[in-house]
């Protein structure tokens, strides 16, 4: 046995046999390190010693490491760093010590970048393993893998059978789009392989393969095993993850394409295309352009989008997308195995369920069906702009985003299911009662319980075929297509006659509506889901959607020889409606004088005074839940003890009218989680009155919660307000958001209530001007208050200040710092600026909270209270910046943070827990 040959005798060592010393010297230490009975660090060390400390350094100079040599500091990572001297010095043929380069001092740990190229993958060790601080060295079962797994220790475009990506490498596609390599999610340890983003700041996960398995270290090993496929391993060698081929390859190469799909094929293969195997064919809880979301019905291969578990658990969740195989295919969600929103079926053009899916700037769509294929499938327009679908398993929603590059955001582009109308079977069959049928259970009808459905007025019979007609119903989502039929040569009278021949049909349509109409889709047995999209049969996009859909219904549409007779029907029934509506006239303006016409807007049970008198117990001061700037709200209890809430409009006040119409007609059309819900009204002399769904937790201002629960009712709040301003079918801005107007439901869900103030908007119209400034101190933003000029961005100002409150547990309004007299929004500022914000939050979260959540909060509150408008997010941003930890953008000055003593808020009186709305403020 011989010492390793010095500087001169060296060069006679070739690559092979460097090599195999450098392998040999790594496997020995790893045996010292790991393998042994003991850990020994050349010191005999028990197994339970990690690292020690000692007053008598002992080594040889060059050899040292820093934190030993310095500090007398060793451990196992002390000899990871004298190996890789020792690396140095057998590809260089020289020694550490005394190694200096004669213009620049530098010895060989300082010169080796000159033969960077020769030997790059063991100088690329020697680097990791010469790291200054010791928790950043790699220890030798790692470097042991590294030397023997010829990994890509670079940057590199694909990957061959001798090739392979271990942990800490990345594999990027051509033009630099997207980068595969191992990564931990959220705050969890473990480590996956996934595909992400390459180009944007906001790490965006796409793809992950390890799902269900994890590595709990630092030692996975991408490659190609002999056979040609994919496999993932973990420390001891073991299978994390693999993909089976369908062949095998003679020299597979795995490529990551510039679409985001990994692919594994052949490289003498002719077709490049025709791939052993892609991550499209297995995504997981995102969607990206050019992927097929369905059924290849060759090999019975679905694809289907399963969310996260959680941030921080990339395994498969409940909630999942994708193609339902029936005669007439549609996409559904599920959660479990419970159908949760589905599309409805593909009409040429969409989905009949999704409206808001229209011809637009950034993706194009189609739906393709054949014997082969069945699957849905979009494309980015502009290689610029950047869109994807994710699965988000926290709202159960199915969330389009596009990255907005000028803002590096995120943009919430579309959301699915839209409203609570959009659950599966809410409404049980045949909807809320479509024409000709009426409620199955007409004790449990009401405004919070309909799924038990409908039943037909008249049952049918086959025997009766010549009563058996259709009508058109027009702007309906299609029924559930499970038990359906399709036939895609016949026209409509055909589908007619068939439809009329078969007792079992319920209705019919064109499959196809594009050029007139063709095709036959036909349902059995009672109709599913259905519900209405659009009263007057367009979407957004201004066309019929449901063209040409018949339902049967149980009035006669005779055939030609009997449609005189019908006329004469249709005409003397219209004469006598006509006679009785004169007649009712009278008595329906008797009994809504204030609306004068307007009644056919209340689309609302109507309460009579006395039901509500007896409710209430005749308006009892022990019913009284609170009172606001239009008179008082009480509890009530309806006869079969239904718990309601009553607003009674103050008979001695002079305001409030125009707000009363306002609020019933405008909340009489919206529905959403967050927002409470209108039951009905009562109008009877002077008495108007507004019944609305009981709220056992009352207001957001009269409790105190911990950071989990104050979390859920920002999140929700903010979710109300993106419905109002930008989800429902009118926008609408509240003007009058504020604590006390935060109703909590049972489960401490909050629901935004009082419409009084609220202004509706056209779909183009963003803002508004007003002489008469309503609203509450302490709330409005400064070009409200100040110049009367009100948009969407009002509240978020408004919202803001209410976050702000929620994480102080502090009014805004009076609460003002006994030093610097400043309100609760400069008290913010102020301990911002000083880097001290956490100090504001309420001393009751302390122990409840995620301190990051909590700060991340309070940014975006100031990103809502800037000064000027256009500085402010919409609430789609909020709601993206609540759900994501993308960076924030810095906030500037602030709005109205005044003291005691400023002009601005002079206007305030002292506060009080009991505020109360302004009518009238005089604008400067």
């Amino acid at each position: 046995m011989t010492n390793l040959p010095n500087q001169t005798s060296a060069k006679v060592l070739g690559w092979c046999l460097r090599f195999n010393i450098i392998c040999g010297i790594a496997r020995e230490l790893l045996y010292l390190h790991e393998d042994y009975g003991l850990r020994n660090i050349h010191r005999d060390l028990k197994a339970s010693n990690i690292e020690g400390n000692t007053n008598r350094v002992v080594g040889t100079y060059g050899y040292m490491v820093p934190e030993y040599a310095i500090d007398g500091l060793f451990l196992v990572k002390l000899y990871v760093y004298s190996f890789e001297i020792l690396l140095l010095k057998i590809l260089s043929g020289k020694k550490n010590r005394w190694s200096l380069h004669p213009s620049q001092g530098l010895n060989l740990v300082g010169h080796e970048c000159c033969i960077l190229l020769e030997f790059v993958p063991c100088l690329h060790i020697s680097f990791l393993c010469l790291q200054q601080h010791y928790e950043d060295r790699p220890n030798m079962s790692f470097v042991v893998i590294m030397l023997h797994g010829e990994a890509l220790y670079y940057i590199k475009k694909f990957i061959t059978q001798n090739q392979s990506l271990i942990d800490g490498t990345t594999l990027v596609s051509k033009d630099g789009s997207f980068v595969l390599g191992f990564f931990s999610p959220g705050n969890s340890t473990n480590r996956y392989l996934g595909i992400w983003y390459n180009n944007i700041p906001v790490k965006t996960v796409v793809w992950v393969a390890n799902r269900r398995s994890p590595i709990t270290d630092l030692f996975g090993v991408l490659m190609t095993n002999s056979e040609g496929s994919l496999v993932l391993l973990s420390k001891n060698r073991t299978v994390a993850w693999s993909v089976n081929s369908t062949k095998e390859a003679r020299n597979p190469i795995v490529e990551l394409l510039d679409s985001g799909n990994l692919v594994l094929r052949d490289e003498n293969e002719e077709n490049p295309e025709n791939y052993l195997w892609q991550s499209f064919d297995y995504p997981s809880d995102t969607w990206l352009s050019g992927m097929k979301l369905g059924w290849d019905l060759r090999t019975g291969l679905e694809r289907r989008l399963t969310a996260w578990k959680s941030p921080d658990d990339p395994s498969p969740g409940e909630l999942s997308w994708g193609i339902e195989l029936h005669n007439c295919p549609e996409i559904v969600m599920k959660k479990g195995s419970e159908i949760y929103f589905r599309t409805g079926p593909w009409n040429g053009i969409g989905f009949t369920g999704i409206p808001d899916l229209k011809v637009n700037q950034v993706y194009n769509f189609n739906f393709i069906s054949n014997k082969d294929e069945v699957y849905f499938i979009f494309h980015n327009i502009k290689k610029s702009v950047i869109s994807r679908v994710v699965l988000n398993s926290t709202l159960d929603m199915y969330e389009r985003y596009v990255w907005v590059e000028a803002k590096k955001i995120w943009s919430l582009y579309l959301t699915l299911p839209k409203d609570n109308c959009d659950s599966y079977n809410l409404c049980g069959a045949y909807g809320n009662c479509i024409i000709g049928f009426k409620p199955k259970s007409l004790e449990t009808w009401n405004p919070e319980e309909w799924s038990k459905g409908c039943v037909r007025s008249m049952q049918l019979s086959c025997d009766d075929k010549d009563k058996i007609g259709f009508v058109k119903l027009v702007g309906y989502k299609m029924p559930d297509t499970t038990y359906s039929w399709l036939n895609e040569s016949m026209n409509l009278i055909e589908c007619r006659d068939k439809c009329l021949n078969n007792c079992s049909c319920m209705a019919y349509t064109n499959s196809d509506i594009r050029n007139g109409g063709s095709g036959c889709a036909i349902w059995y047995g009672d109709l599913i889901d259905i519900r209405l999209i659009s009263a007057t049969g367009q979407n957004a996009t201004g066309q019929d959607i449901f063209l040409l859909f018949y339902c049967q219904v149980n009035h006669e549409e005779v055939k030609h020889k009997r449609k005189m007779k019908v006329i004469v029907i249709l005409v003397v029934s219209m004469a006598i409606a006509v006679v009785f509506g004169m007649l009712l006239r009278p008595y329906c303006i008797c009994k809504r004088t204030t609306f004068r016409g307007q009644s056919e807007d209340l689309e609302l049970p109507f309460f009579s005074l006395a039901t509500i008198i007896d409710a209430t117990n005749n308006f009892s001061s022990n019913n009284k839940l609170g009172e606001g700037g239009f008179g008082p709200v009480y509890k009530g209890t309806l006869t079969n003890e239904k718990e309601i809430a009553v607003k009674r409009l103050s008979r001695s006040s002079g305001q409030g009218l125009s707000e009363f119409k306002n609020e019933v007609i405008l909340i009489a059309k919206l529905q959403h989680r967050n927002l409470v819900r209108l039951l009905g009204y009562c109008i009877e002399g002077e008495e108007k009155m507004l019944i609305y769904e009981y709220m056992p937790n009352r207001s957001l201002d009269f409790f105190i919660f911990g950071w989990s629960m104050r979390f859920n009712i920002i999140c929700g709040i903010a979710r109300g307000l993106l419905y109002l301003h930008e989800d429902s079918s009118l926008r609408i801005i509240h003007r009058d958001l504020k604590a006390s107007n935060i109703l909590l439901d049972s489960k401490m869900n909050p629901k935004i209530s009082d419409f009084g103030m609220a202004r509706i908007f056209g779909g183009d119209q963003t803002e508004g001007n007003t002489n008469r400034v309503v609203g509450t101190y302490g709330y409005m933003a400064p070009e409200y208050a100040i110049d009367g000029l009100f948009s969407v961005k009002s509240d978020v100002f408004s919202f803001g200040i209410l976050l702000l409150e929620i994480l102080s547990g502090k009014k805004n309004r009076g609460s003002f710092h006994q030093d610097h007299s400043l309100n609760l929004v400069g008290q913010a500022w102020k301990l911002w600026k000083e880097k001290m914000p956490l100090k504001l939050i309420d001393t009751c979260l302390k122990d409840s909270c995620i301190l990051s959540e909590i700060e991340r909060c309070l940014h975006i509150s100031f990103l809502c209270l800037q000064q000027h408008h256009e500085d402010r997010p919409n609430m789609s941003s909020v709601v993206m910046m609540l759900h994501s930890e993308s960076p924030l953008p810095e906030p500037k000055e602030l709005g109205f943070f005044v003291g005691k003593k400023s002009s601005v808020s002079s206007k305030n009186q002292s506060s009080s827990t009991n505020e109360v709305t302004i009518t009238l403020l005089e604008a400067r």
